[in-house]
């Protein structure tokens, strides 16, 4: 015990140490006052932006221009449009399987199907497309293995990009999977492999898998791609033609470019429509066929983007550091550091050797091979996942619980519209949404100086997701009310009289509510994770989704009449609890963002990858400076 205590004390001077000489230096806001900023040091500028009115480039700011100048975002290039347009196609080639495999798997080969392609006779009743006939719990289970199978794959796929293959590499293997996928679709469509239920099932359980392949490799490593063509470290000063000067504002920029990411990923799924119309209409082999048509632009933006593009350097193995510094930091009176916030301190190699301890494995005298910046790197990744882990919750009220929000549109009267076609008011609401947050909302904010911090932004999605649920419940409610076959009304072959487009409110809720949650989500995976883990820190976050897909596969059998009522209450009301949980939790997320940058830059470490050109030459490094550190105190702040 006297040994912990002396190794703990060791380990508490280093910080306070180091803490005491952050606040002289740092002036808690600036690294050096206004007066001892160098304007002629070159260093404190940044030539990737250069115009007669800023012809030196774009100058780091100073401590009252940081605090004072108004904040505007910086250019967004050519490659990062691009990338967007890699995006749409491979979401919407994604979502237009995706939204059609509830009707494929679920529901009966329609009697006189025209062809037997799977599409009704008729285009004028309430009667869906269908061709497996595997039920309810079967379309829920594969729809749900879809997700978690989507979402899994991306910590292979993202820890292959930071440690191995590099982005680009993960990312080209992601299309050739996702090809060889969509092919089998099509092949699972073909009349007779319908007529035959059980190959036609065992072609879209493998379609499905190589689905999943293609979208985890994809999905982890493309917004860190186009997060990496952004080319400033940190805010910077510009001037404009009238002659005031403005703050280009990094984190809101990235803010801004993720919003436009996923758009694009909106209006890629908002072709779920076509495909819901083309089972319907003709039936699920031109339903299959188009998302394929769209995955081919893939492709063709990847060729054109290339050579304008800049890549991450692979960092190597980071899983053996990663090991060590957990098996070190849960050594000892864990408990107790967790509670006083030394928990990770505590495995960096300085204060290991401050208290003595010169090896991993003393017996063995394996060395210590990390630094104190891995250490950092493993703090960040495992503070950003405690936030990570509410979007569970999130999810589930995003999302609903397997197929329960199609099936509740199935049982009303449709008037000849597909059930499946009102997941479509999804990403409508977002292609709408977005555009009025970044132009008019979030530019109002900025100009009239109004923080609209990310955790509230969370919080707000997160109330609006539980709405959807609420909105869920009613309807469904009124459905058992009016249906004939009372609260047996699912598979009831009479609909209720209730307009199916009332439930199109569900689906623009939960829009509305990923345009908050979702892409401050995204964004904050980037900013908050270390240079060297940035696709496994994005794949972490995704996980959350597999792991929703597990909790709805695990409840599958619930979703039953009459009790999907109470599948929507529930979950609604487990969305807002968490909503007040990470409002709470996280309520100076902001402030701690700001000390683990200010950490990083005293241990010499950077906000931005390592990067390299397409035909792998090196990159002048890039400044680890973030916006409030000019470059000549961060230098000062290193040597000592």
């Amino acid at each position: 015990m006297s040994s912990d205590r002396t190794s703990t004390s060791s380990a508490d001077h280093v910080d306070h140490e180091k803490a005491a000489r952050l606040d002289v230096v740092t002036n808690e806001q600036s690294l050096v006052d206004d007066d001892e900023y160098d304007y002629d040091d070159p260093k404190n500028y940044s030539t990737n932006y250069v115009d007669e009115y800023n012809p030196r480039g774009l100058r780091v700011p100073t401590k009252s221009e940081e605090e004072t100048l108004r904040r505007v975002i910086g250019k967004i290039n050519y490659a990062i449009f691009l990338i967007c347009v890699v995006e749409f196609a491979e979401r919407a080639s994604y979502y237009s399987v995706t939204g059609i495999l509830t009707n494929f798997i679920q529901r009966p080969l329609p009697e006189n199907s025209p062809h037997g392609w799977g599409a009704p006779q008729s285009d004028d009743g309430s009667e869906s497309a269908g061709a497996l006939n595997r039920g309810l719990q079967a379309a829920s289970a594969l729809t749900n293995l879809v997700t978690f199978l989507a979402y899994v794959v991306p910590l292979f796929g993202g820890y292959l990009a930071d440690t191995t293959w590099g982005r680009w590499k993960t990312i080209q293997w992601g299309v050739v999977f996702g090809g060889i996928s969509h092919v089998l679709f099509i092949v699972s469509a073909a009349p007779s492999v319908i007529a035959n239920g059980k190959a036609g099932l065992a072609l879209c359980i493998l379609a499905i898998f190589t689905l999943a392949f293609g979208s985890g490799f994809i999905k982890p490593n493309l917004l860190p791609l186009m997060l990496d063509q952004y080319p400033e470290s940190g805010n910077r000063v510009k001037v404009l033609k009238s002659g005031e000067k403005v703050l280009v504002d990094r984190e809101k920029t990235l803010d801004s470019v993720t919003l436009i990411f996923y758009w694009a990923i909106n209006i890629g799924a908002f072709f779920q429509l076509a495909t819901s119309y083309c089972e319907r209409r003709v039936g699920f082999w031109l339903a299959f066929f188009v998302p394929l048509v769209l995955y081919l632009f893939m492709p063709i933006a990847f060729w054109l983007v290339k050579p304008r593009l800049v890549f991450e350097k692979p960092s190597g193995s980071i899983i053996g550091f990663v090991l060590k510094i957990l098996v070190v930091s849960f050594s000892g009176n864990f408990v107790k550091r967790i509670f006083n916030g030394t928990f990770w301190e505590y495995a960096k190699p300085s204060a290991m050797r401050a208290r003595g301890r010169e090896y991993f494995n003393t017996k063995k005298q394996t060395p210590i091979n990390w630094t104190d910046q891995h250490v950092l790197d493993v703090k960040q990744t495992f503070d950003a996942c405690k936030l990570f882990f509410y979007y569970i919750f999130f999810n589930l009220a995003d999302n609903g619980l397997g197929s329960v929000e199609t099936s509740l549109a199935g049982a009303m009267n449709l008037n000849g519209v597909p059930n499946d076609l009102f997941n479509n008011f999804n990403p409508l609401a977002i292609i709408v949404v977005i555009p009025i947050l970044d132009y008019i909302i979030y530019p109002l904010l900025r100009k009239y100086r109004i923080n609209f911090r990310p955790i509230h932004r969370v919080f707000l999605g997160f109330v609006i997701a539980a709405m959807s649920q609420v909105a869920g419940a009613v309807l469904q409610h009124r459905v058992y009310q009016t249906s004939p076959c009372g609260n047996h009304s699912t598979n009831c072959p009479d609909p209720s009289p209730i307009s199916a487009w009332q439930a199109s409110s569900v689906y623009i809720l939960s829009g509305t509510s990923e345009c908050f949650a979702m892409t401050t989500i995204y964004a904050l995976a980037y900013t908050r994770a270390a240079p060297s883990m940035k696709g496994l820190t994005s794949a972490l976050f995704l996980l959350t989704s597999a792991i929703s897909a597990a909790i709805s596969l695990a409840v599958t059998p619930a979703l039953q009449d009459p009790y999907l009522v109470i599948v929507f209450a529930v979950i609604g009301g487990v969305a807002f609890l968490a909503g007040l949980v990470v409002l709470v939790q996280f309520f100076n997320l902001h402030k701690t963002m700001e000390e683990e940058e200010k950490e990083r830059i005293a241990l010499g470490g950077s906000v931005v990858p390592e990067k390299i050109t397409p035909s792998g030459e090196a990159l002048a490094p890039v400044s680890s400076v973030h916006s409030r550190y000019p470059l000549d105190a961060v230098r000062s702040l290193q040597s000592r």
